[in-house]
């Protein structure tokens, strides 16, 4: 089995104010073939940084420490280490499909502290939260960035890096509108989280916003939370030609449609909001590059003569409606 390893700077990856002070002020990682490689030269194109990173912090004002912190689908768990720097969490829970790959993100995880006995660490391969029921963890935020595209065949999971598709096939019932705007993982996703979470707590659900905005609001009503878009940015698509082109099946097979935009547009129309008001203002700026947007079909068109292109994203901050 392959593996890879990469160096990363925590002050500049995490963009810290100071020296890391629960972290290693170089994070040794280890990636296995089934996750994807941190995209530390081109950080505008890498989830945890860009995304989950300032969304941490912005909880960590406003909702103080996080101590139990979960992730579903950790990857590389390099959103852990986040957590645990920026949240203070102590008591951390990770899970992912691949044997292999929790493995990998435990001893990266591990690794990289500087004091890693102050961490209880409960880790397990197998689907979204299942692989901790026996322990009955209950935590402050559980965390997930999970793929959007199904993938037909499971054998596909198996024996490539995948982390951006799914398995279709779910014994739950479904919605519809779900479905159709692939949302269908992060509904689900929603639905275990109910058992695991502490009262009080919250689910962080970090998603491309390729489809309207109004569909995460009512992703939350559909499974019992209040659903809040917490903060609203971007980031450069990531394997554009896999990522643009499974969007492309999805949107000729009746679903969607989705949009993508070219990444000088999404530059121009972010700068200048903050990401304390970038939640509050999403369908103002929605409504901005609403003329900008592209097909995934004029998406791939695009960059494939050259052009950088990117898509909003958002982190979903969800907490259970009364009773």
């Amino acid at each position: 089995m392959s593996h890879f390893h990469q160096d990363i700077p925590t002050t500049r990856y995490l963009a810290l104010a100071a020296a890391p002070k629960h972290l290693r002020e170089s994070l040794s990682i280890h990636v296995t073939e089934h996750a994807f490689l941190p995209n530390v030269d081109e950080i505008l194109g890498d989830w945890v940084a860009t995304i989950a990173t300032p969304a941490f912090k912005l909880i960590r004002q406003r909702q103080g420490a996080q101590n139990a912190f979960c992730s579903i689908g950790t990857g590389v768990g390099l959103d852990a280490l986040a957590a645990i720097e920026i949240l203070d969490a102590t008591q951390i829970g990770i899970t992912d499909v691949h044997e292999d790959v929790v493995a990998a993100a435990v001893d990266n995880i591990r690794r990289n502290l500087r004091e890693p006995r102050r961490i209880e660490l409960a880790a397990g391969h197998g689907d979204l939260l299942e692989p901790l029921d026996a322990r009955h963890p209950r935590y402050d935020l559980i965390y997930e960035n999970l793929p959007n595209i199904p993938i037909a065949d499971a054998g596909e999971i198996a024996t490539a890096r995948k982390s951006s598709g799914h398995i279709p096939a779910r014994q739950e019932t479904i919605p519809e509108l779900m479905r159709r705007n692939l949302l269908s993982l992060h509904y689900v996703a929603l639905l275990k989280a109910k058992e695991f979470l502490k009262p009080g707590g919250a689910v962080l659900s970090l998603i491309g916003g390729r489809i309207p905005l109004d569909l995460f609001h009512e992703m939350g009503r559909l499974t019992g939370y209040h659903a809040e878009i917490f903060t609203y940015g971007w980031k450069i698509q990531t394997d554009p030609e896999e990522i643009i082109g499974g969007h492309i099946q999805q949107q000729e097979a009746g679903f969607g449609p989705y949009h993508f935009y070219r990444a000088n547009r999404l530059a121009e129309v972010f700068s200048g909001i903050g990401l304390q008001d970038s939640g509050q203002r999403a369908r103002e700026i929605e409504q901005s590059l609403a003329p900008d947007a592209l097909s995934p079909a004029a998406a791939l068109a695009a960059w494939q003569q050259g052009e950088t292109i990117g898509h909003t994203v958002v982190a979903l901050r969800s907490t259970l409606t009364e009773p």
